[in-house]
């Protein structure tokens, strides 16, 4: 539980610090400090190096830092003890008081076979125009198989 708030603490102080970054404004932002003007002599600017986004950023960033040294030997304690047990709950319970039953096997069933239709027989000559098609003939569906036995109730 604590190493998950750490973890929630430590993406907050990262979004934090990226936003505080981002919102500072650059030494060399000045229009003339490229070319030597009055704001280029120190090196964070005329304002000085303390204001509010860069003392905030520095916190968070210690802040991250003893956050990421923290999860680190945390990390290597765990690694010394081994992989924790895992906790199956109430499949540990289950595991433990009957074996599972085995799952009954259907008999084995041939295959119905199908019966082969022949094609319908054109017959055409050479005077007649139209075409006889002898009918093919009927046959029956092949019938299912019942179960040797009954299903077992439940």
């Amino acid at each position: 539980m604590l190493l998950q708030l750490v973890n929630i603490l430590y993406v907050l102080v990262a979004i934090g610090i990226i936003a505080f970054v981002l919102l500072q404004q650059g030494s060399g932002a000045q229009a003339g400090s490229g070319f030597g003007g009055g704001a280029s002599s120190t090196v964070f600017g005329a304002r000085g190096a303390s204001n509010f986004l860069s003392k905030s950023t520095k916190w968070l960033a210690i802040v991250f830092f003893v956050a990421s040294m923290g999860m680190a030997m945390y990390a290597s304690k765990q690694a010394v003890r081994g992989p924790a047990k895992v906790d199956l709950g109430v499949m540990a319970q289950q595991a433990a008081t009957k074996p599972a039953p085995s799952i009954p096997t259907a008999p084995a069933q041939s295959a119905p076979t199908a019966s082969v239709v022949a094609p319908p027989v054109v017959q055409t000559t050479p005077a007649a125009t139209t075409a006889t098609v002898a009918p093919a003939a009927p046959t029956a569906a092949p019938k299912a198989e019942q179960p040797a036995a009954p299903a077992p109730a439940k």
